[in-house]
């Protein structure tokens, strides 16, 4: 099975306890909006009953509380489900809960990310393959629908799947059954399907870029999930589950300072929870301290891109101008890596380098400059 395709075991439902914040009195005067949120969360032990949780997921926002009814909802059809949401959002653990508090959650689980396939073998990794059908056919093969069968399969990034292919997916949906590659009969199957993409596939209908009849298949009940910084009512409780998740990990025992914690209210967090994530995991591994502070809680470069992101409307820029300013963000925010922030960016990557090019943000090579010569000529 290919490294980008998961069987996944469904998690069991549970709670997260809600302890270990250093526990103090002042609200900064920057947080006097966010005053509710502090005061609610001196005191989160008492709070246990108003915290749903649902699968690996847990919040007491009103914008999680619609994702999980929604959940509810899904879980008692078979209607197919379109999650869309921003990257790190969590949109595979939505599907997860779907399928493990449905019927089928004795079967298999499966997804696959539709983007870290070439479009050459995705067909067959979706719909298996008869031996010889292809160079390197050397053995029949089954393919994730059929290794799905009586389950459900979870199509991530369904935006980036090549057209052509979309038709034979569009057939899938349409006679419930599939044609392995190479092969001329049809197998018949029955798999849930719950699809995601951090893309706008209405406007990508409207480019021609992605199949009409295809998407209203898809996105029976489209479910559309909150960025972080629409439930920051949460952040308190998923920083408190990833501490205590880190520190159970190395064996420590640690706790978030109020610094901290309005370090957490205050950043913007566009890698939304998954970020989050990273950060608290971060500080746990760099902190020698059993109460960890503002300055080990989020890097110091992200903190400082921030603070130049929200000056950039001091005065009046250009197009051009903020697009360079977060594209400069972006790429702090990632460390680096050109895969991340072109995700970010809903760009590819060698978009992301001309851009970068443009803007002075790196030195062009003698290839690139053929290239362009090249293309100019064209």
């Amino acid at each position: 099975m290919n490294s980008q395709t998961r069987v996944l075991e469904t998690p069991k439902n549970q709670k997260y306890p809600v302890s270990g914040f250093a526990k103090t009195t002042l609200v900064p005067q920057a947080l006097v909006p966010l005053r509710p949120f502090l005061e609610r969360h001196k005191t989160l032990e008492s709070q246990l009953d108003d915290i749903r949780s649902m699968g690996k997921m847990s919040g007491r926002s009103a914008r999680i509380r619609e994702v999980f009814d929604l959940i509810e909802k899904m879980a008692r059809s078979s209607c197919n489900v379109l999650l869309m949401g921003e990257s790190g959002t969590g949109k595979e653990m939505v599907a997860v809960a779907i399928h493990e508090k449905s019927d089928r959650h004795d079967k298999r689980f499966v997804a696959i990310n539709c983007s870290a396939i070439p479009a050459s073998l995705l067909e067959s990794e979706l719909f298996g393959h008869k031996r010889g059908a292809f160079t390197g056919a050397s053995e029949s093969r089954k393919g994730l629908f059929e290794e799905a069968n009586g389950g459900t399969i979870f199509l991530d990034e369904i935006g980036d799947m090549p057209f052509e292919l979309q038709a034979k997916l569009l057939r899938v949906l349409q006679e419930r059954e599939i044609t392995p590659v190479g092969e001329n009969r049809a197998k018949p199957i029955d798999v849930r399907i719950i699809s995601a993409t951090h893309k706008d596939l209405a406007q990508l209908v409207q480019a021609d870029q992605f199949r009409q009849d295809l998407y209203y298949r898809l996105a029976v009940v489209p479910i559309q999930l909150p960025k972080l910084s629409e439930r920051k009512e949460d952040i308190p409780l998923l920083a408190q589950h990833f501490l205590q998740k880190y520190c159970k990990e190395t064996g420590q025992e640690k706790k978030l300072s109020e610094a901290a914690l309005t370090r957490l209210l205050e950043h913007s967090w566009p890698g939304n929870v998954r970020e989050l994530e990273n950060s608290i995991e971060r500080a746990v591994a760099l902190s020698d301290h059993d109460v960890i502070g503002e300055s080990e809680i989020l890097d110091a470069q992200i903190i400082e891109n921030q603070k130049a992101t929200v000056g950039v409307f001091a005065k009046l820029l250009t197009l051009e101008e903020i697009e360079k300013c977060y594209i400069q963000y972006v790429l702090a925010h990632t460390r680096g890596q050109k895969d991340r922030a072109s995700k970010i960016l809903g760009i590819n990557r060698k978009t992301l380098y001309r851009k970068e090019i443009v803007y002075g943000l790196v030195e062009p090579t003698l290839e690139d400059e053929v290239l362009e010569e090249t293309e100019a000529k064209v």
